[in-house]
């Protein structure tokens, strides 16, 4: 069989439920640009739907934070011997795609690299952030680097490694599919009423340090705003039933819902979110929001020291000043809080305010079409893979 006819293999990687989701779409775009590249690996929910087999669930690796990774290192340990077993293996896949998830990606990274398989990092790892020195180490490990702010790429500049800006993926999903109206009446709550999102995060690092938090939160502004009504999204990575059962001693009606993180937000007047992803999907919609970070005070301590930005909210980040207000650490607060989502409520300037300054986020992370750049980026270096098999 011709070298240009047979199916290739690209073996992809990730543990986040937004890398999930920014997987899918380029398993998408692949197969629209390269029906000869199949694609399995460790992802979720979204990648399975768009044709990914999986041979590990992303969220049995999904940990945040040094006090959460060392208590799964076992677990982690495993999944590493199991996938770099699968890269040394007869079947070794042509190329290795991963998908940010940066310190265990960064390790598989290295071992692609000694069984000749080329390696595409998709999401760079933020240097421009912290750990500045793993600019080098990403150069040796990684064969090609999409980026997806207009400035990483200088970062890489003098190194021996490929780097293209691809534009944000969030570009290509970013839009509410149903009315809002639709979407309440679905959830059992009254459109003429308001409604505050509690978006408690995918892991559950994150739901341990800031759920109670935020339910509190929640039950300041109900005290205060008794019409309020509140959604709370399920990820991808939890059972609804599980959800429920961490809201059992919650006295405070939650509507908990499953489904496209844009509709829920486009649902809300209010959002309270963890820091990640998700701020910039909500940002997308316009949702005034609130952002909270909490983990644990070991997490915090080594973070505060080597991470060197103003901000933690992606928003604030992208537009280079607060346009979101930020609770970090003891300043999260059930009380600072409620203040800010009563306020975002009540205060129809303030949250008019809210809205422009969200608008111009957007115009920050570049042009739609990220999942086909990345798709042609992968076709091109497995077509490289199959050629370095062919001739090894």
């Amino acid at each position: 069989m011709e070298l240009g006819k047979r199916q290739r293999r690209a073996m992809i990687i990730t543990g986040e439920a937004s890398g999930d989701l920014h997987g899918a779409h380029l398993i998408k775009a692949a197969r629209e640009l390269d029906p000869d590249l199949e694609f399995f690996g460790v992802g979720g929910k979204h990648m399975a739907d768009a044709g990914c087999e999986l041979v590990l669930r992303g969220e049995e690796l999904a940990v945040m934070g040094l006090v959460e990774v060392l208590g799964h290192l076992p677990t982690l340990y495993r999944a590493f011997r199991r996938l770099k077993k699968l890269l040394h293996g007869e079947q070794r896949p042509d190329v290795l795609v991963l998908i940010d998830f940066q310190e265990f990606n960064l390790l598989l990274a290295r071992a692609a690299k000694k069984a000749g398989v080329p390696v595409l990092f998709f999401v760079g790892p933020t240097v421009w952030a912290w750990r500045r020195g793993r600019v080098k180490k990403m150069a040796r490990a990684v064969d090609r680097l999409a980026v997806i702010f207009p400035f990483e790429p200088d970062y890489y500049a003098g190194e021996d490694i490929e780097v293209e800006y691809v534009g944000h993926p969030l570009l290509d999903e970013a839009r509410a599919t149903r009315p809002r109206d639709d979407f309440l009446g679905e959830a059992g709550l009254d459109v003429g009423r308001p409604v505050v999102g509690l978006f408690p995060g995918s892991r559950n690092s994150e739901l341990k340090y800031n759920l109670p938090t935020m339910l509190e939160a929640a039950q300041r502004v109900a005290g205060q705003l008794p019409d309020t009504q509140f959604l709370l999204p399920v990820a991808t990575s939890f059972k609804l039933e599980d959800m429920r059962r961490r809201l059992d001693k919650c006295v405070l009606p939650i509507q908990l819902v499953q489904g496209d993180v844009y509709d829920v937000a486009n649902a809300c007047d209010a959002i309270l979110s963890v820091s990640g992803t998700v701020t910039l999907q909500i940002a997308l919609v316009g949702t005034p929001m609130a952002i909270i970070y909490k983990t644990a005070p070991l997490n915090y301590a080594i973070g505060k020291r080597v991470v060197k930005l103003p901000h933690i909210g992606m928003p604030n980040i992208v537009a280079g000043r607060e346009i979101v207000r930020e609770f970090i650490q003891d300043q999260a607060t059930a009380e600072s809080l409620s203040e800010e989502i009563i306020k975002i409520l009540t205060n129809t300037e303030y949250r008019s305010t809210l809205r422009q300054n969200l608008a111009e986020v957007s115009g920050h992370m570049g042009e739609a079409g990220c999942a086909k750049r990345v798709a042609e980026m992968a076709s091109a270096l497995s077509r490289r893979g199959a050629v370095k098999e062919q001739f090894s």
